[in-house]
């Protein structure tokens, strides 16, 4: 059994982070993520989880390291200055090994900027989302529906890696309401955490949750250690659509709603005979290197689209190394670009139209 529904982004991710076992949400509201917080405060109540809304964004991040050190599924959502505020918190749990949820719908910046869609924060995810050395599983859904199911997923590798994870979508997703489907599960899939800060009962000795390591060869084998899960994570957690790549000459590679805009230029692009293709990385990390890497032995050129001056056009150049042209258009400030626009861009790639 399932129940197909009319909903809105922000709404559609709140109830599926519910259906995936979060009991445990803290928040604060901004623009345009505020609907996911609403829809929390209303229902958490009702199932018997919490609801609180902090008194600020750096409030609600370590709210939810405390509660994830219990080994509860704790999530917190917010948009990019916010999580700007919450950066020294997820160092923190990043550093402490605790599991949650974070829900990044960007808008415009830097600064306060815009409420208006944006993709500028790609660097801040996938770089430097708070000090120190360490990553977080990100992810990057197009579609109202992938939201939805890949909450369940982000919940599910975050608790089984022990490493925070995020959703970045932007305002547009957020905002936009398409049909979703949830899928009735008898339970969310768990694992055991036999390092929660539970309480004992005698049973067992003590359990600490802890990110302070004041010995220099005691911190550096613990990020070590991280690192060897993250490159476990790189083999086996990758995820990207490739759309009309088999005979494609040239690629675009786009992820989030701006992959649905070059979707269509593509579109456009065959029906004026050139073979182009989009991929579309799902995770921005892990990131789908090798298969942009393999790409470029088969197309002639390369185009990168997003809703910014450019960050994960770096990574496209990185996983190319060299092998072909990377080309870069992007629209910024909170401007959506067009397939019109992209299109044009593949026409000049492929030296005009033919």
């Amino acid at each position: 059994m399932s129940e197909r529904v009319l909903m809105k982004g922000n709404e559609a991710l709140a109830e599926a982070a519910i259906r995936a076992g979060c009991r445990h949400f803290f928040g604060y509201p901004i623009t345009p993520q505020t609907e996911l917080a609403a829809y929390m405060a209303k229902k958490m109540p009702k199932i018997g989880g919490t609801y609180l809304q902090a008194e600020s964004e750096i409030a609600a991040i370590n709210m939810v390291l405390g509660a994830a050190s219990a080994g509860v599924r704790a999530m917190t959502s917010s948009s990019s200055p916010g999580i700007s505020l919450k950066g020294e918190g997820i160092s923190y749990i990043a550093g402490s090994d605790l599991p949650c949820l974070i829900i990044n719908v960007q808008r415009g910046g830097p600064g306060l900027g815009g409420i208006q869609p944006s993709q500028a924060d790609y660097w801040q995810a996938t770089r430097a989302l708070g000090h120190g050395d360490f990553q977080i599983l990100v992810f990057a859904p197009a579609t109202v529906q992938e939201m939805v199911d890949t909450v369940s997923d982000a919940f599910f590798l975050a608790d089984t890696y022990r490493m925070p994870a995020m959703i970045l979508a932007d305002g547009m997703l957020g905002q936009m309401m398409e049909p979703v489907e949830f899928k009735d599960e008898e339970k969310p899939r768990t694992v055991d955490k036999p390092w929660a800060t539970t309480g004992t009962g005698g049973k067992r000795k003590h359990n600490i949750v802890n990110s302070l390591y004041l010995q220099p060869d005691e911190l550096e084998k613990t990020v070590v250690e991280r690192f060897k899960r993250y490159e476990l994570i790189k083999e086996k957690e990758v995820r990207v659509e490739q759309y009309m790549m088999d005979d494609a000459e040239f690629a675009v590679v786009a992820y989030g709603a701006t992959a649905r805009i070059a979707k269509s230029a593509v579109k456009a692009a065959r029906d004026k005979g050139i073979k182009a293709g989009v991929i579309r990385p799902i995770t921005l990390w892990p990131y789908p290197t090798k298969v942009i890497n393999e790409a470029a032995d088969k197309v002639k050129a390369f185009l990168c689209v997003e809703m910014s001056m450019g960050q994960m056009v770096d990574d496209v150049r990185l996983a190319v190394n060299g092998k072909k042209p990377v080309n870069f258009f992007g629209r910024t400030g909170g401007i959506i670009p067009t397939p019109v626009e992209v299109l044009g861009e593949i026409e000049k790639m492929a030296g005009g139209a033919k």
